[in-house]
C-alpha cells in the first residue's frame, strides 16, 4: 500500500485548510450561537470548486478521487460540522445520486447547478415514524394524467428547508415493501410543497434541518430517479456514500480536539506546571491521537475501495461507526481537559462534543453499523 499523497492531493488538502482556517473557523463559533446557516461560506466554497469535488468537469466539477474529497471534507469538519453537513448533503447524497442514476438530462439540468452553488439539495427519506426502517415509507407517489403526484411527511432533512431540489423517496407499490420504493428529483418551488425549520437542536446549529410536507404536489413524469421501484436500492447505496463523508467530517473533529487540547495543555498551568506535563493529560491527548489516525486511516481505505470501484458496505459501515464514536469521545477528553473552560461556550471543545454526537445517529445509527457489519461477517442478509 503506498501511504503518500500525490502532489494534487497535497495541494487540495493545503487549500482545503487554508480555506476552512481563514473563511469557516472564524465565523463558526458566532453562526453556532445565532444559528446561522451560512450561506455566504457556500457561496464561497463553490466559487474554488470544492462544491464540486467528485462531480466530472463535464458536468461543472473538479473530477476529484474520494481521497481526494475525503481530505477537503476532514479540514470542514475540523472547522465547522454544520458546514460539513452541508457539504456532504450536496456532494455525497444528493450529486453521486444523481450521477449513478440521472438520465443524460438530469445531469446536465442538475450537477452544474449543485457544482456551482446555484441550487441546493437535500436528501429526504427519513419520515416522522420511520428512521432506521427505511423500507418503512409511508410517503406516496401516485401516476396520474402524465403526472406523479406526491403526498407525506419527511422529517430530519439536512438542508431541507433552503434546499432548490429534494430526492424524495415515497412508495409506488403498496405491495411490495422494498422493491415498492421509488426516489424522484423534486424542485421546492412547485405548489404543495412546504417546510418548517426544526429548532432547539443539541448541535449543528448553524446547519439547517427542516421538516417537509408534499400535498398532493404535482411534479413532472420524468421526476423519477433511475426506474420504478428501484428507490430503496438508490437510498441504500446513497447512504454508504453519506456515511464515508460524515466518517472523514469526525477525523476532522477529533484533529480539532487535539488541536484544542494540546494548545490549552501548553498555556494552563497547575501546580506552577504546564498541565501537559501530568501523565493522565498526556493519557487523554494520546487517546485522541490513536482513534484519529485509526479513523483516518479506515476512512482513506474506503477511498481507496471507492476508487478502484470494489463494493465496500462492511469498510464504510466500520469507518463510520468507529470514527463517530471516537468523535464522541475525544470531545469528552477535551472538556475534561479543559475542565470548567471546556463548559462554556469561550473555547470550541463544547461545540466538537455536540457537533460529534448526531454522527453516531444519522445517515445510520453506530446500532445499525455493527448490525450491518455483524450481518456481513456472518453471511448473512445485509440490511443495505
Amino acid at each position: 500500500m503506498n501511504f503518500e499523497f500525490s502532489e494534487e492531493q497535497k495541494a487540495i488538502k493545503k487549500m482545503a485548510k487554508k480555506f476552512s482556517d481563514e473563511e469557516i473557523l472564524p465565523f463558526a463559533k458566532k453562526n453556532d450561537e445565532e444559528k446561522h446557516f451560512p450561506r455566504e461560506i457556500i457561496n464561497k466554497m463553490a466559487d474554488i470548486g470544492l462544491l464540486g469535488s467528485t462531480i466530472p468537469k463535464d458536468y461543472g466539477g473538479e473530477g476529484l478521487d474520494y481521497l481526494s474529497y475525503a481530505l477537503i471534507v476532514e479540514e470542514i469538519g475540523r472547522a465547522d460540522s454544520s458546514v460539513r453537513t452541508t457539504v456532504s448533503v450536496q456532494i455525497s447524497l444528493v450529486a453521486n445520486a444523481i450521477l449513478k442514476y440521472g438520465s443524460d438530462e438530469q445531469k446536465k439540468k442538475y450537477l452544474p447547478a449543485l457544482a456551482s452553488g446555484k441550487i441546493i439539495g437535500c436528501f429526504a427519506l427519513t419520515e416522522p415514524d420511520t428512521g432506521s426502517d427505511a423500507s418503512n415509507q409511508k410517503t406516496t407517489a401516485t401516476f396520474k394524467d402524465g403526472k406523479w403526484i406526491l403526498n407525506g411527511n419527511k422529517m430530519w432533512i439536512s438542508n431541507g428547508g433552503i434546499a432548490d431540489i429534494a430526492l424524495v423517496f415515497a412508495r409506488t407499490d403498496k405491495k411490495d415493501k422494498k422493491r415498492g420504493i421509488s426516489a424522484f428529483l423534486v424542485e421546492t418551488n412547485n405548489k404543495g410543497f412546504s417546510s418548517y425549520n426544526i429548532e432547539g437542536k443539541l448541535g449543528l446549529r448553524a446547519s439547517n434541518t427542516a421538516a417537509l410536507t408534499f400535498e398532493d404536489m404535482k411534479i413532472p413524469e420524468e421526476s423519477l430517479l433511475g426506474k420504478e421501484g428501484q428507490g430503496y436500492k438508490i437510498a441504500m447505496e446513497t447512504l454508504n456514500n453519506g456515511r464515508f463523508s460524515v466518517a472523514a467530517g469526525c477525523v476532522g473533529i477529533i484533529n480539532g480536539c487535539i488541536d484544542a487540547s494540546t494548545k490549552y495543555a501548553k498555556e494552563r498551568i497547575a501546580f506552577d506546571k504546564p498541565i501537559g506535563s501530568f501523565q493522565l493529560i498526556q493519557e487523554m491527548i494520546a487517546q485522541m491521537v490513536v482513534e484519529r489516525d485509526a479513523s483516518r486511516l479506515l476512512v482513506y481505505r474506503v477511498a481507496d475501495l471507492k476508487n478502484r470501484k470494489v463494493e465496500c458496505i462492511l469498510e464504510t459501515s466500520i469507518a463510520k461507526y468507529y470514527a463517530s464514536e471516537s468523535a464522541v469521545r475525544a470531545a469528552n477528553s477535551a472538556i475534561q481537559i479543559h475542565g470548567g473552560y471546556g463548559y462554556c461556550s469561550d473555547f470550541p471543545v463544547e461545540r466538537y462534543l455536540r457537533d460529534a454526537r448526531v454522527a453516531t445517529i444519522y445517515e445510520g445509527t453506530s446500532e445499525i453499523q455493527k448490525l450491518i457489519i455483524g450481518e456481513k461477517i456472518l453471511g448473512l442478509r445485509a440490511l443495505v
